[in-house]
């Protein structure tokens, strides 16, 4: 009570102070400045005193007050853009989870009371203005996400929003069974009542202060719905940001009803950039990863305006990388992160090695908001269907490689952001390389992706590359130099840095 009363007189005190801020985020973006970090508010900085992981109902939740706490912690680690995931109102009925998928929405022009410091004085919209405040004083922006569908909730409420097949059953997509699929319309027959309520969540955010939208599963909307709702926006903010989840390997729609638009469409029709397909790593071999990146290179390039594309190779879709490959592949996603040319993105827990494993998952709920009473989680994922644990270090390892990456790509902006990418050739399958070069300043990158076994004798060509250059080691250990060419050993999943003098 003292700490929110405290923050509380700050922000009043405060609130009546002019201050310049001005939304960039849209140029940063395009130019591949962006380090964002996906949160979830509501165990953003959940309060788990009794340590049983799930947040009781005598224990504070994550919420807007309590998540600037952690701003400075954020900032730390080399974060200047925040993705808070959704915070409109979830639903309660055919529901998933103790707490409601943070995807079902209930409305889309209101706050989800889950999120609010019942203890403050402030409205619901000014503790939302009071967090996003916090966090442009820092110099991070703040992308709001944009969820795609509406809860059973909604759709009892207002039915005609919603399509319905021969039988007037309302469309679950895929397997997503606590969510309808919204009447969008088609392209030359757009539902201007859909739109509408997208336009007065567009609204909200723009009151708020947010600076760009990530817009959930994009696809099933159509070209001319986000031509429409993006130029609405940029009337109002042209540093606007929309950013689509939507990848290159995504080729239907989660369902026969919904519409699907793909990512290039998407970029055509005004957004930034997409998800692209770097969650795939995992399952990747060194050849698919590298066109992976000379593919969006020739695609980002083909339109008149300028796009970009996030490193998804962790998010709130994602397994966590030390359950899929250990340590050593969330190390390399860290020193990807820091090399590759386009806009990292991590979900809150990675840089702390998270494993998302909960030991009340999917078991029987002492508790529940919602008309579940089982704690629904899906493995090795960070939650988003009950009050849990705020995410927590579980692998110190990964935490240091984090850090140190990060501050690489700070320091070393220019070069990786403009510098040349250059793929290099190796004697094995499993191991990629590739050079950063501007001007005369040269970084080297090579790793296994083989995560079980280790490879000897691997030899890396490299160009224009002296016998006996100096040269540093960035990132891991033993590598010897000779007339265009590398020669080294690397661990199961380990990753190399090394920047030629």
């Amino acid at each position: 009570m003292k700490r929110t009363a405290l923050i509380l007189s700050i922000f009043l005190l405060l609130s009546n102070t002019v201050w310049a801020y001005d939304n960039t985020l849209r140029t940063d973006f395009l130019n591949n400045k962006t380090r964002i970090y996906g949160i979830n508010i509501r165990n953003f900085n959940a309060q788990d005193t009794n340590k049983h992981e799930i947040i009781d109902p005598y224990e504070e939740s994550g919420n807007f007050i309590n998540a600037a706490e952690r701003l400075d912690e954020i900032r730390k680690l080399g974060i200047n853009t925040l993705h808070v995931l959704p915070i409109t109102p979830v639903g309660k009925l055919k529901s998933l989870g103790t707490a409601g998928s943070l995807y079902a929405a209930a409305g889309f022009d209101s706050i989800n009371e889950q999120l609010l410091d019942t203890t403050s004085e402030l409205s619901p919209e000014e503790q939302v203005k009071f967090f996003v405040n916090e966090c442009h004083k820092r110099g991070i922006r703040v992308i709001i996400d944009l969820p795609s569908c509406g809860s059973y909730d909604l759709y009892l409420k207002n039915p005609e929003l919603f399509i319905r097949d021969d039988k007037n059953i309302s469309i679950v997509p895929s397997d997503w069974t606590d969510v309808r699929l919204l009447n969008t319309g088609t392209n030359g027959n757009l539902n201007q009542d859909v739109l509408n309520i997208h336009k007065k969540f567009v609204d909200m955010v723009l009151n708020i202060g947010f600076d760009g939208i990530r817009a959930d599963v994009a696809t099933i909307k159509p070209y001319e719905f986000w031509v429409e709702l993006i130029k609405y926006t940029r009337e109002k903010d042209p540093e606007f940001l929309f950013l689509a989840e939507a990848s290159d390997s995504w080729r239907e729609p989660p369902s026969k009803y919904a519409e699907f638009t793909p990512y290039d469409e998407l970029l055509a029709a005004g957004f930034d950039g997409y998800y692209g397909s770097f969650f795939n790593l995992k399952e990747w071999n060194a050849e698919e990863f590298i066109e992976h990146i000379k593919f969006n290179k020739k695609l980002l390039s083909s339109y008149p305006e300028k796009k970009s594309v996030i490193l998804s190779f962790t998010t709130h879709d994602e397994v966590s990388p030390v359950i899929l490959h250990g340590t050593k592949f969330s190390e390399m996603i860290c020193w990807l992160e820091a090399t590759l040319p386009y806009n990292p993105y991590s979900i809150d827990g990675f840089a702390q090695g998270d494993n998302y494993l909960y030991r009340w998952a999917n078991n029987k709920a002492k508790y529940t908001d919602t008309d579940d009473d089982y704690y629904f989680v899906h493995r090795g994922k960070i939650d988003i269907f009950n009050f849990s644990r705020k995410p927590i270090c579980k692998n110190t390892d990964v935490l240091i490689a984090f850090k140190k990456a990060y501050r690489f790509r700070i320091k070393n902006e220019e070069l990786i952001t403009n510098g040349n990418f250059i793929p290099l050739k190796t004697n094995d399958e499993k191991v990629f390389a590739f050079e950063r070069s501007l001007n005369k300043n040269r970084v080297i990158v090579f790793g296994n992706l083989d995560f079980k076994n280790e490879k000897d004798s691997i030899r890396i060509k490299v160009p224009k590359l002296k016998k006996n250059a100096d040269f540093d080691m960035i990132n891991g250990q033993c590598a010897e130099i000779s007339r265009n060419e590398i020669k080294t050993e690397l661990d199961a999943g380990e990753i190399k840095v090394m920047r030629i003098k």
